[in-house]
């Protein structure tokens, strides 16, 4: 069963991140370029939350305002759901499911940030895990050492 740091390793530590002050639109505009559904966003290099498309669609529009005038601390989710990287594909699936989330920023030991993981790249991890049980019980049943 495939880890979060596995994960991390594969994919990058690539972290795409904004300020609370940013506005929507920009965290929008840097969200396409990156081609990403969520940032995490970072004052003064700690985690204070994380912005996502979802933030967008239910708390603009449905609210009234504006992407150009509204900063991502007003809209941003600041209670955010995080994991480890010694944390396995099953604990995060379960997680992401149970809170209705796409993305969890991971945090090494010392809470600090070293990625981000998403709910496709839990997903590529399960399969693959899969795959692999499947083809070692083909081999038992072949016969093939």
């Amino acid at each position: 069963m495939h880890t979060v740091g596995q994960i991390l390793r594969k994919k990058g530590h690539d972290i795409w991140s904004i300020s609370p002050d940013t506005t929507v639109y920009e965290a929008l505009q840097m969200m396409a370029d990156k081609n990403v559904g969520a940032l995490v966003v970072l004052e003064n290099g700690e985690l204070v939350g994380i912005f996502s498309e979802r933030d967008y669609a239910r708390k603009i529009v449905l609210q009234g305002k504006t992407s150009r005038q509204t900063a991502v601390s007003e809209i941003m989710t600041s209670r955010v759901n995080c994991v480890h990287p010694e944390q396995t594909t099953d604990e995060c699936m379960a997680l992401m499911t149970a809170k209705h989330i796409r993305h969890l920023p991971v945090l090494d030991e010392d809470d600090r940030l070293v990625g981000v993981i998403s709910i496709g790249d839990v997903v590529k991890a399960i399969i693959s895990d899969q795959e692999f049980v499947i083809e070692q019980l083909e081999n038992y049943i072949k016969g093939v050492r």
